[in-house]
């Protein structure tokens, strides 16, 4: 067997790398890439056991071609980022609890059945959320490594804005249609769905992080004049589909993902020698089109919900109405969330346990069965205690502390817009995480960490390209 040479490449703020000569091997895995994600979210959010099966399939693929890839050039792609270390802690964190370590109160023989004596004490839930963690980590690694060369960086971005646009849509039309099944073959039960999501605020999640890769774009001037029309279509129509799904938290943080971006393109410094041109009445417009344009953009949102029907979304989304759902039980679910935290503080109750340890702890009836606590990070806190929380807590705080630099060193405006963009989606969905749990859905996890990579890695863009400031 020839000899294998490694090869790292750390995403750093400094580093630039990129792949002058791909292979056809690595671009068979960057379509694996790029279908797993479509796949995801066609397959009501991946969110079955069957989904997770070929989402296993889809990892064990990409490991296989990226091993023929390594062979085939005699040597391994891998870009090491510290982003990947709070994702193996949780891997790791998963495994312990696994572990036969719980002292059992009374002996094994005094009970007919198999008593559970690992940490967690939901063992089977836990298991499947470490082969969960196990896909997103190979997903993730795979991403950092073939999303590697400016074209394939440019390639996905548009992918996910035009897949985006068209879920948006085709949300919308069964929304006016009336039509409550999915795709006319899935009934969602007591859940109110939208588009493929079974959730409709784990859509509205979807839809934050695609808007707003779209407005980075947009407001970041990427594109020329006469193409920025197809951008603010698309993301007109992606808040439209958000803002339908009724979701409380999704409009916040669309309200957020805007914010984010213009803030972001008011406090951007400007190129070396373009300070000393402008003056400040062509700064003073520029910051006055920037405000207007986010602010225009809600009004546009807003009203044509309204004008198109939608005034019972936008009503209740805003909080005015008085719906008696089982959402509206939040501080109840963080409560008890607390207080299985507070029993469990080092490693929490076990991976996905929340459904199994809430019965013991709920003062209600017991006619709902809830399997989240509704707020990620209290759920982490929850299931993996204080060394989750901890991976949770790195994983943010590496992501912004990369990101900004990476933008500032961009090669070029659409570079500099979509990762701005990609910060804002994954901005968003992180203040929905408060009021849901949106990233427990397989395939905005998955999209989540997409967009980690396109704001955290650095491309260079083709010398030819380099020289044009629009596209």
């Amino acid at each position: 067997m020839p000899e294998i040479k490694k090869r790292l490449a750390p995403v750093t703020t400094s580093a630039i790398y990129s792949d002058d000569d791909p292979s056809r091997l690595s671009g068979i895995v960057f379509f694996l890439l790029c279908t797993m994600l479509v796949f995801s979210v066609v397959a009501f959010g991946a969110v079955d056991v069957w989904a997770l099966a070929i989402s296993s399939v889809f990892a064990g693929l990409i490991v296989i071609f990226w091993a023929a890839d390594a062979l085939f050039k005699k040597e391994l792609r891998l870009t090491v980022s510290s982003l990947q270390i709070p994702l193996a802690g949780l891997i790791a964190i998963g495994l312990i609890q696994l572990l036969p370590l719980r002292s059992l109160q009374f002996p094994a023989e005094f009970f007919n059945t198999g008593v559970v004596n690992s940490l967690s004490i939901a063992p089977y839930s836990t298991r499947l959320a470490i082969i969960q963690l196990v896909i997103y980590f190979v997903f993730f690694a795979a991403a950092l490594t073939f999303i590697n060369s400016y074209n394939r960086y440019r390639a996905l971005t548009l992918t996910i804005i035009i897949f985006g646009s068209i879920m948006a849509f085709f949300g919308i039309m069964q929304r006016f249609a009336n039509i409550e099944s999915i795709y006319g073959v899935r009934n969602p039960g007591q859940a109110f769905s939208f588009a493929s999501f079974i959730n409709q605020h784990h859509f509205a999640a979807f839809m934050e992080m695609t808007i707003g890769l779209t407005l980075g774009l947009l407001f970041g001037n990427a594109t020329k004049i006469n193409k920025r029309i197809f951008l603010l279509v698309a993301g007109i129509v992606m808040g439209m589909g958000l803002i339908f799904t009724s979701s409380r938290g999704g409009m916040l943080s669309l309200l957020g993902v805007i914010a984010f971006i213009v803030a972001a393109n008011l406090l951007k410094r400007p190129s070396r020698g373009v300070e000393e041109e402008e003056d400040k009445g062509l700064v003073f417009r520029r910051n006055f089109a920037l405000i207007g344009g986010g602010l225009s953009l809600i009004v546009i949102l807003f009203s044509t919900v309204l004008l198109l029907g939608g005034d019972e979304s936008l009503v209740r989304g805003v909080g005015l109405s008085n719906m008696n759902d089982i959402s509206n039980g939040r501080t109840h679910f963080w409560r008890v969330a607390l207080e299985i935290f507070i029993n469990y503080p080092i490693l929490g109750a076990g991976l996905d346990a929340f459904g199994i340890a809430f019965p013991q702890y709920d003062s209600w009836n017991g006619t709902f069965r809830v399997e989240q606590a509704h707020n990620d990070y209290l759920q982490i806190l929850a299931d993996a205690g204080i060394a989750g929380f901890a991976c949770v807590a790195a994983f943010i705080f590496l992501l912004f502390k990369k990101s900004p630099a990476v933008i500032g060193t961009a090669s070029d405006r659409f570079a500099r817009g979509a990762a701005t963009g990609a910060l804002a989606g994954c901005f968003g969905i992180l203040i929905h995480s408060f009021f849901d749990f949106p990233l427990r859905t397989p395939s905005n996890a998955l999209f989540f960490l997409t967009l980690v990579v396109l704001t955290t890695t650095p491309v260079r863009s083709p010398k030819p390209l380099r020289r044009r400031i629009k596209y």
